[in-house]
């Protein structure tokens, strides 16, 4: 493997999807727009129902993990959604890149993207609500971001399989996938609320272990043992998982003439 040609074909996919995005009508509302107005309305919330500065922290923490989350999966999704909707899929697997090349440089996109997204929903989180989103530590931090990075890449990755899979109709998973599986992972509350059967499927999320690690450092009791080991190892699983499901999902569409009929 030459790796100066890998980290080039990572980078030609992260500029490609960097140019497009700039040149989304939507992006300024991905951006800015939605997750300031969800941090906004969940921090007046937590106000109206007089909510103590811990309870106030654990919903804020859902409310921009959710934001982080859905940026960075969509930059992912759009790596195949962009060319569905230009009808020119099959040249983008004519390239001469993987993959890996294509989930991974539209990721680096992603984080960039939701980096971004955190660094101002934690500014306006401590000047708006007094919410101090670094007080646990830098390491802490980085920790808890990165665990949703590897969570958007999973649920893009998958986006991009079942696209290619279904087509068109699939369109609608890349808004819809990412709420479902952070509604199951806690996102405002402790998962040990939810129905036993639900609960052992936010067991299998890994989104759900970094927010109880973070949680943890305001105060609130981890409901789980070594939360930030068990949510790597599931992020590492599944992120095999989904790259093979896009893979397999490519073949089948070759197979099938999918590929051909959205493209022109």
């Amino acid at each position: 493997m030459n790796w100066r040609n890998e980290l080039l074909a990572v980078w030609a996919v992260a500029v490609r999807n960097a140019l497009m995005a700039s040149r989304n009508v939507f992006f300024f509302f991905e951006l800015l727009f939605w997750p300031i107005v969800g941090v906004v309305s969940i921090g007046l919330m937590t106000r109206f129902l007089e909510l103590t500065p811990e309870q106030a922290s654990f919903v804020l923490i859902g409310t921009i993990a959710l934001s982080v989350v859905n940026v960075c999966q969509l930059e992912v999704a759009y790596a195949v959604l962009m060319d569905v909707w230009s009808k020119s899929l099959k040249h983008q697997f004519l390239a001469p890149i993987g993959i890996r090349h294509l989930t991974l440089g539209s990721w680096l996109v992603g984080i960039a993207r939701g980096l971004a997204i955190f660094v101002l929903l934690a500014a306006f989180g401590w000047w708006a609500f007094g919410f101090a989103v670094l007080a646990p530590g830098l390491p802490a931090v980085a920790v808890f971001v990165f665990g949703c990075f590897l969570t958007a890449w999973i649920v893009g990755v998958a986006v991009c399989a079942l696209i290619t899979l279904f087509g068109n109709r699939a369109e609608a998973f890349a808004w819809a996938s990412v709420n479902l599986v952070l509604v199951l992972a806690g996102l405002y509350y402790p998962v040990s609320v939810l129905p036993e059967s639900l609960g052992a499927v936010a067991a299998a999320i890994p989104l759900t272990y970094f927010l109880d690690a973070y949680r943890a450092h305001f105060g609130f009791a981890s409901e789980f043992r070594a939360p930030i080991a068990t949510g790597l190892a599931l992020g590492a699983l599944y992120t095999a998982l989904a790259h093979w499901a896009f893979f397999a999902a490519i073949r089948r569409a070759r197979r099938t003439g999918l590929l051909l009929k959205m493209s022109e």
